[in-house]
């Protein structure tokens, strides 16, 4: 099997009219369906534009989840741990330490701080 020369691959893909690039700063890919949706962390992202038409390559963890029964887009998903630390540090109930979390963008120790101080 001959070696590719990295240099020839690109000068053909130009003459092609295909470019690649790669999408800087991706922290998460969500495809979702009906039913469910898969999302992707650690993500690496390339964009591939064949005269126009854009393709994206996708490299990274999978976690396939259900649906939830909400109408709009989900939030970042907070971790369990932290939802139990919120609840053990300030004896608040678990809708309240999620409500904190969420208004402290995921942060357990603002949403004590914040849940404490009122």
């Amino acid at each position: 099997m001959a070696k590719i020369n990295q240099r020839q691959m690109k000068q053909a893909m130009k003459k092609m009219g295909i470019s690649q690039s790669e999408v800087r700063n991706v922290t998460e890919v969500i495809i979702r369906t009906r039913d469910d949706e898969t999302v992707i962390t650690n993500a690496q992202v390339i964009c591939i534009d064949m005269n126009g038409a854009k393709s994206y390559q996708i490299t990274g963890t999978e976690v396939v989840r259900p649906l939830s029964s909400e109408s709009e887009p989900a939030g970042p998903a907070i971790p369990e741990e932290d939802i139990a630390l919120v609840m053990s540090q300030t004896g608040c109930g678990r809708e309240k330490a999620i409500e904190a979390l969420e208004a402290t963008d995921g942060q357990p120790a603002e949403a004590i701080i914040k849940l404490v101080s009122e």
